[in-house]
């Protein structure tokens, strides 16, 4: 996933996989990413091609639609095809866009 720690470190928001430990949870803006499942290539019992599913939500205390251009703007970059949702957290007071998208993984070290 060093694709997507270079992505994310580039962007320059705080970020954690899954969540931030309890009182370390930064001022908004941040990410929490996940990898919820994967998509490999498999034949002859082996994976040939590793795809993981990622899931990014960007957190913020208003509509942001600047930082969401730019992170967008990024992913376009990287050349990622992603699917955007939004929604209002009510108990948390924030707005969360979540990107999902599917991202190859690291070659496992096997000759092709």
């Amino acid at each position: 996933m060093d694709k997507l720690i270079a992505i994310l470190e580039e962007f320059g928001v705080p970020f954690a996989y899954d969540h931030f430990a309890e009182g370390e949870s930064p001022e908004p803006p941040f990410i929490c990413y996940l990898l919820p499942g994967s998509n490999h290539f498999v034949a002859d019992g082996r994976v040939y091609y590793k795809i993981n599913e990622v899931r990014l939500e960007l957190y913020t205390d208003s509509k942001d639609i600047g930082l969401e251009r730019r992170l967008e703007n990024m992913l376009d970059r990287y050349g990622i095809v992603y699917g955007r949702t939004e929604a209002w957290i009510e108990s948390e007071r924030l707005f969360e866009v979540l990107y999902s998208f599917d991202l190859e993984g690291e070659n496992d070290g096997q000759e092709e």
